[in-house]
């Protein structure tokens, strides 16, 4: 299992890399990828590729899908939820703008509603290349509620974190949430400061977030295996470990080239990964935290 996260960081740091700095994948890049389905209870499950992990509800009502990866994935995720269901998803929901989340909206938004924050919806639209099919129609400023295959989906929208858009997804009689990009299991986050991303939000979402689990809850994270509340929980001490730490070498006066030449505190120094290695995580950190980014 180990491996297999590994692998999937691996190839997530490299596609990753060329979206956010606007290059398109070829197709034939995503021909090894495979999409493996986890049932998680009677009508949902989970799809892991390349790029984001995938919720799914499949029921009487129909499918939805909780992000759709990269646009080349398309067809694979298609023919991996008809595995489950025939048809098509009638609603897809966004947790946030990046591409490695919503690269196949303009295939599933061809035939399905796309739900996503009012900032997704800016987001992708700044793009001129962005397709209207790819485009959210129906957006929220905070929290919406999806009834659907005997459940309710609460979507919440807690402000600034992983980006200015972020959604959490939780399906309230099966007792599971999906984190989107606000959960790496067992690896440092990516917080895009320049898309309105704030690691003091950040922390503070995924406490939101942990005070509606118990210790039954399902966790689906934006990357990375299947996890259980304490494991999110052990994420969130990770990042007031971090935050602390890094208030402390700020108030000393420590300059980024000496934090960076110390190094993140022991007990961390093995949750950095190819995309955000543990120097890319002092980055952000010291970035965020200077004492005028704060409130």
């Amino acid at each position: 299992m180990k491996q297999r996260f590994q692998t999937q960081l691996i190839r997530l740091s490299t596609l990753a890399i060329l979206t956010f700095s606007g290059n398109l994948m070829a197709d034939n890049s995503m021909s090894d990828v495979k999409i493996t389905s986890k049932k998680l209870a009677d009508n949902t499950y989970m799809f892991m590729g390349a790029g984001g992990n995938i919720g799914v509800s499949a029921g009487s009502d129909g499918l939805l899908i909780i992000d759709d990866q990269f646009a080349p994935l398309a067809a694979k995720i298609s023919a991996s939820l008809n595995d489950i269901q025939a048809g098509n998803p009638k609603y897809i929901v966004n947790t946030h703008y990046h591409g490695d989340h919503t690269g196949g909206n303009a295939h599933f938004g061809k035939t399905g509603t796309i739900l996503a924050h009012h900032n997704v919806l800016k987001r992708l639209s700044e793009d001129s290349k962005t397709p209207k099919s790819a485009l959210p129609v129906i957006t929220y400023a905070e929290n919406i509620s999806i009834h659907f295959n005997q459940d309710t989906l609460e979507i919440i929208h807690l402000g600034p974190g992983h980006t200015d858009g972020d959604s959490v997804v939780i399906w309230q009689k099966a007792n599971i949430v999906h984190m989107g990009d606000l959960y790496f299991k067992d690896r440092f986050p990516y917080i895009d400061l320049n898309g309105g991303g704030s690691v003091m939000g950040y922390r503070d979402n995924v406490s939101a977030i942990l005070d509606k689990l118990d210790n039954n809850t399902q966790v689906i994270p934006g990357h990375g295996e299947l996890a259980t509340r304490n494991e999110l929980l052990k994420f969130k001490h990770m990042l007031d470990d971090s935050i602390n730490w890094m208030r402390g070498e700020i108030e000393m006066g420590h300059d980024l080239a000496k934090i960076k030449q110390q190094g993140v505190p022991q007990e961390y120094q093995d949750w950095g990964w190819q995309f955000i290695s543990a120097e890319k995580w002092i980055d952000t950190l010291y970035q965020d935290l200077q004492p005028k980014n704060l409130p």
